[in-house]
């Protein structure tokens, strides 16, 4: 865990005096962080940050675009980002940048102990629902997802295609083209799950077992 108190000030308070939700930021992997991780590597505006997370960050960690701009003002409040008003550009829209304080929570995030993954699937227990009661229209879902899961594939390509034609010789380059072939691997592997689901849905209904008594 974390040490939360010590990039904030004394009594759990922010630099601004203000008492911080400490279930907000504690939790193992969460929006703050990747937020974090996304200014450290470039400040951005909000709109540019929501657009950064629909593509090139949406692989690691999807979010709203109300749900960025309210972490961002929590952020803020907590200490951790500052920002400034944008000279040009529609709106009024501000520039956002990682202070010391969010770069020493970061770093202590990233050394905190790594949680346990635990499976929870729901596509695999509808699938074993589907085993037991019988057709449900489950098909029809695959088949949807399917479709999405094309288009993540399609983006993801396009991503590694753009930034990572030439394999670069850099840390930073190595670790970010890690983390989007794991992406691409995780897609891919979903898409042949259910390419093999949708076969094995499409036989016949095994027969009903007998209720005779012996």
């Amino acid at each position: 865990m974390c040490n939360w108190l010590q990039p904030l000030g004394p009594a759990g308070l922010t630099g601004r005096g203000q008492p911080v939700d400490w279930a907000t930021f504690s939790a193992p992997m969460s929006l703050p962080h990747a937020i974090l991780t996304a200014l450290v590597e470039r400040p951005s505006t909000g709109a540019v940050l929501a657009r950064r997370f629909d593509r090139a960050i949406g692989y690691l960690w999807q979010a709203t675009h109300q749900q960025i701009y309210r972490e961002l003002a929590r952020l803020e409040e907590a200490g951790w980002v500052a920002s400034e008003p944008v000279e040009s550009g529609p709106g009024m829209q501000r520039m956002y940048r990682v202070l010391p304080a969010g770069r020493e929570e970061l770093r202590q995030w990233v050394a905190s102990e790594l949680p346990a993954t635990v499976l929870r699937d729901t596509f695999m227990v509808r699938l074993r629902a589907e085993a037991a009661i019988g057709h449900s229209g489950l098909d029809a879902q695959i088949r949807q997802r399917m479709a999405q899961d094309d288009d993540t594939l399609r983006l993801f390509r396009e991503i590694e295609a753009r930034d990572f034609a030439t394999p670069g010789p850099g840390r930073e380059q190595r670790l970010q083209h890690l983390i989007l072939k794991t992406g691409i691997q995780s897609v891919e592997q979903r898409l042949q799950l259910y390419r093999e689901a949708l076969d094995i849905l499409a036989l016949p209904a095994d027969p009903s077992p007998s209720t005779d008594g012996a």
